[in-house]
């Protein structure tokens, strides 16, 4: 047969984009997703009528519902527990309001303050100490007039020496508006360091653009990401994709953690994800003690506790991989470290605790 007497075939059409799958914003939607039973929907439906829910795909594909006590499901899946408050609970735990001198900035120490450009996050954690203020119900993002008085506001304080953007999580913002922020500061000379607190790059880690990425370097300052993280799960390949576009483009990443009752309450689950973040080029930062944020009680991990893991990491788990373990010391009096001790006295001369648990004297005796 000739070759233009080929039967023709006509191409096939191409399949049709499958649609974005949708985060999960209600006890309904859990239920239909299957990640929490529907005989439980009446009390869920309290606890998200009072607190924000909010579940992206990227972390609803990680829980694995049929374990009751999944770490990705504990820090995002809404439970009845969340509606018993504790005396010793306040909505504003670490005390940003005393330290808010204009809508949007707290000023609690002296060379540094946070911008709150936004109180929206892509997701919403059950631990959250801004629990009362983040979500649909809660603040609203900075108006324009908003963001010219918090801008004024750090312009007009010289010893401001660090701004650190937070909210809310600050990259659910447009590049545009990012870019915007960041320009501004920019123009504010004795800003020399700009920080971002975010979930983004594990969240929503397609959210993390090419455009979002070259916004952060806008303005010419030091620019550090920190992201906060709580169990090694959370580090998928598209995320550790993601936070590879943030260090490649050369912006630094520090890894921020909450203790939490049931995700990383042991020395080898905590270990493992400071590892993790290590091996996703992100510095461990803080460690930080649950704070006293209403209906929390159940994920909050003894200081003791937390103490006592700190110390099975020291040694056996790289340098790289120790976090500062800090409590934000409730009514606004700022973070103080709280990790383990290893230095003593002993008949007026010291005595100091290896790894192992042993002392020696310091210096030694002779």
């Amino acid at each position: 047969m000739a070759d233009d007497a080929l039967p023709f075939h006509a191409p096939r059409a191409p399949a049709p984009p499958t649609p974005p799958r949708p985060t999960l914003r209600s006890a309904a939607a859990l239920a239909e997703a299957g990640l929490v039973p529907t005989e439980r929907l009446p009390a869920l439906e309290a606890v998200a009528a009072r607190y924000a829910v909010a579940i992206t795909p990227a972390m609803s594909e990680l829980i694995a519902a049929a374990d009751d006590d999944d770490p990705i499901a504990r820090q995002f899946v809404p439970t009845e527990a969340e509606l018993i408050a504790l005396p010793a609970e306040a909505a504003d735990p670490v005390g940003d309001e005393t330290f808010s001198p204009v809508e949007g900035v707290v000023h609690r120490y002296p060379d540094r303050a946070l911008l709150k450009v936004t109180h929206t996050c892509a997701v919403y954690c059950r631990f959250c100490f801004r629990r009362e203020m983040v979500g649909p119900a809660g603040q609203k993002t900075l108006t324009p007039a908003a963001l010219d008085a918090a801008m004024a506001y750090i312009a007009g304080r010289p010893e401001i020496w660090e701004v650190i953007v937070t909210g809310g999580d600050p990259l659910v913002l447009s590049p545009r508006r990012l870019a915007d922020v960041m320009d501004r500061l920019g123009a504010v000379e004795h800003v020399k360091v700009v920080r971002f607190h975010t979930r983004l790059p594990t969240v929503d880690p397609e959210a993390v653009t090419d455009d979002l990425v070259a916004a952060l370097k806008r303005g010419g300052k030091a620019v550090f990401v920190a992201l906060h993280a709580n169990h090694a799960r959370e580090l998928t390949p598209a995320a550790r994709a993601a936070c590879a576009r943030i260090v490649d483009a050369g912006v630094p990443m520090l890894g921020q953690t909450v203790l939490l009752r049931g995700v990383n309450d042991d020395a080898e689950t905590l270990g493992d994800l400071m590892r993790a973040m290590v091996e996703t080029r992100i510095k461990p930062y803080y460690l930080h003690q649950g704070d006293l944020a209403p209906g929390t009680s159940h994920l909050r991990v003894p200081i003791a506790e937390g103490q006592a893991i700190l110390k099975r990491l020291r040694g056996r788990w790289s340098g790289l991989c120790q976090p500062t373990y800090v409590l934000d010391i409730p009514g606004g009096h700022g973070k103080s470290p709280i990790g383990p001790g290893y230095l003593g006295e002993d008949g007026g001369g010291l005595v100091v605790e290896d790894y192992q648990g042993q002392t020696h004297a310091y210096p030694p005796k002779s």
